[in-house]
């Protein structure tokens, strides 16, 4: 997963027609350490779809100030832009929850697309 570390990369990534998943976490979060072991299978397992990126929430922090990302780990789904849907709690976030939410970010962007 490519890690994102400047505010102009970002935007231009989340900029593209491309699905962008940006997920942001932080190098002390234990909950974001969690999903470590499978996020690499979960990834490849949409490439055909979407694109996923990380960024540590510590070192971009007026990003996140602006995206208003609180809880870690978030996860943000992009397209041209524009902010699709989010996932978002204070809880641990399971791989089948990170599956449905990306699954959810696929269908919300195919429906912006048959518009």
């Amino acid at each position: 997963m490519q890690r994102i570390t400047d505010e102009v990369k970002f935007r231009e990534l989340v900029g593209e027609d491309r699905l962008t998943v940006a997920i942001f976490k932080t190098t002390w979060c234990k909950d974001c350490h969690f999903i470590d072991p499978f996020i690499a299978e979960v990834e490849a397992a949409y490439a055909d779809r979407l694109t996923m990126v990380e960024i540590d929430r510590d070192d971009m922090e007026n990003l996140c100030s602006e995206l208003n990302i609180l809880g870690i780990p978030s996860f943000i789904a992009f397209k041209q832009g524009q902010e699709l849907v989010r996932f978002v709690s204070k809880l641990r976030k399971t791989r089948e929850e990170i599956e449905q939410f990306l699954d959810r970010a696929v269908e919300v962007a195919s429906a912006l697309e048959s518009k």
